[in-house]
C-alpha cells in the first residue's frame, strides 16, 4: 500500500512554508504544474520540483512564520481537495506578478495574515503532478492594509513605487525565486 495521497499533498504545503529541497524533489513530479504561478514570480512557471522551490522562495520573502493549517479534506480518483488557512507576518515585500514581472509590491506591515484556501492536487505514483487553488486574497489584502485602499495605503505605495522601493524589492524577490529554483535541475523536455 503507498503513501496516503493526502499526505503527499499536504507535503507539498510544507515544501512551501520550509523551501526544503529534498522535500520538494520527494513530494513534487517532474512534470509538477502549478495553475496559481500567473500571479509569482516567472520561476515559480517551471515545471517540477523547481517551481515549487520557486513558489515557496517568494511566499516565505513576504511572509515570516508562514504556516498552513489545514481544516478539511477530501480525495477521489487521484485529486485531493485540501481546505486550509495560510498564516504568517507580513515582514517583507509582497511582490505580485502578472505573467511572470512585477505588478505590485506591497510594502511590509508587520501584520499578521489568517485566511482560507481550497486547493486542488492531483496525486499520480505518489507525487503531486497539479496544483490548483480558490484562496480569499481580498481578505489577504484587507489584512495588509491594501484593500479597500486608504489614503495612508495609498502613499505608501506611491512612496515604495517613488524612490524605487517597490522595483527593488520585486528585483530581490524574483532573485530569491530564481535562486531557490536552481535548487533543483529542470527536467529536459
Amino acid at each position: 500500500m503507498g503513501i496516503d495521497p493526502v499526505v503527499v499533498a499536504q507535503q507539498i504545503f510544507r515544501v512551501l512554508e520550509t523551501g526544503d529541497p529534498k522535500l520538494a524533489v520527494e513530494t513534487a513530479a517532474h512534470t509538477f504544474h502549478n495553475r496559481e504561478a500567473a500571479v509569482a514570480p516567472a520561476a515559480a512557471s517551471l515545471p517540477g520540483p523547481a517551481g515549487l522551490l520557486a513558489s515557496s522562495a517568494w511566499m516565505r520573502s513576504a511572509f515570516s512564520d508562514l504556516h498552513f493549517e489545514f481544516t478539511d479534506s477530501a480525495m477521489h480518483d487521484g485529486r485531493v481537495w485540501l481546505r486550509l488557512r495560510m498564516q504568517g507576518v507580513h515582514t517583507g515585500a509582497f511582490v505580485r506578478y502578472r505573467n511572470g514581472a512585477p505588478a505590485q509590491a506591497v510594502a511590509p506591515a508587520g501584520k499578521r495574515i489568517d485566511f482560507e484556501q481550497i486547493h486542488l492536487l492531483r496525486v499520480v505514483d505518489g507525487k503531486v503532478t497539479d496544483h490548483e487553488a480558490v484562496r480569499d486574497d481580498i481578505t489577504m489584502l484587507g489584512q495588509l492594509g491594501v484593500f479597500p485602499p486608504t489614503p495612508a495605503g495609498g502613499l505608501t505605495m506611491l512612496a515604495w513605487t517613488i524612490t524605487g522601493k517597490a522595483k527593488r524589492a520585486a528585483a530581490a524577490v524574483s532573485a530569491a525565486a530564481d535562486r531557490a529554483a536552481a535548487q533543483v535541475p529542470t527536467p529536459a523536455p
